[in-house]
């Protein structure tokens, strides 16, 4: 690994892990992008380094939300189970897909990922300002839709096996409206969905490929850290700023990836 390499390494890192700290969520879609453009790693190998990545930056994460009580263990556990099946299939299916194809579909991905932030950080203020708060679930109407969580939870696990994502923008909302998790509770529990789905697919891609271990590592150590500072910075920042302006930048990267990888999709 060049000392150019690792230099481009830190500052990605750090912000992946800041915002998957702070939002619970969303920042890992930058890792699969910054492992392809930056440091020069195929879409393959990409897709299976940001498991690594993002494996590391939910550690750190859980760890500090445990610390201050916004984990439902029981919830998250329960959650991440039913998603494993989709991680795994997610998995099988990214690594058998064309690299181009790969790269087209995981722009679309950032479109949504960017449209869910915007909507999130729309529904924020109005519960701010004192509008009437939407009443939140019972425990008894989530025992009546174990189809709807199941359902959701393998879509969680499809994408992260299928893209390298944690998931965090649909787990969020999903163990909120779902299961009626308060957010700051939504945003610890994610992360330990995120883990199990992380690790699930890592362990589906093991022997699949090579990995620059020595660029995860350093990588991986300042996702860890950034996640550590978005924790700490949770009750600081506005919630609402943060999520536009990384809406606004997830949004322009995923318009130069399809800029990049479509020509190549019509390319006789």
């Amino acid at each position: 690994m060049s000392v150019l390499i690792a230099v481009a390494a830190l500052p990605c890192g750090l912000l992946i892990g800041l915002l998957l700290g702070a939002l619970g969520g969303g920042g890992s879609v930058l890792a699969v992008p910054a492992l392809v453009y930056l440091l020069g790693q195929s879409p393959h190998e990409a897709t299976a380094g940001a498991l690594v990545v993002v494996t590391v930056g939910a550690v750190t994460g859980l760890v500090c939300h445990a610390r201050a009580g916004r984990v439902r263990w029981a919830a998250g556990t329960a959650f991440g189970a039913l998603g494993t099946a989709g991680s795994y299939l997610g998995s099988r299916w990214s690594a058998a897909l064309d690299p181009t194809v790969l790269m087209a579909a995981f722009a679309g991905l950032m479109l949504v990922v960017a449209a869910m932030l915007l909507l999130r950080g729309r529904r924020a203020p109005r519960a701010a300002d004192g509008a009437r708060p939407t009443p939140t679930p019972t425990p008894t109407r989530t025992r009546t839709r174990p189809a709807r969580v199941a359902a959701t939870a393998s879509a969680v696990g499809l994408l992260t096996g299928f893209f390298g994502v944690g998931g965090g923008f649909v787990v969020v909302p999903a163990l909120t409206l779902v299961l009626g998790l308060e957010m700051p509770v939504a945003i610890g529990t994610s992360l330990l969905v995120i883990l199990i789905n992380s690790l699930t697919a890592l362990g589906t891609r093991a022997g699949t490929g090579t990995l620059d271990w020595p660029l995860l590592a350093g990588f991986a150590a300042c996702a860890a850290v950034g996640s550590n500072l978005g924790n700490r910075l949770t009750a600081r920042l506005h919630p609402q700023a943060l999520t536009t302006a990384f809406a606004g930048l997830v949004t322009v990267l995923a318009v130069a990836m399809a800029a990049v990888a479509l020509p190549h999709l019509w390319a006789p």
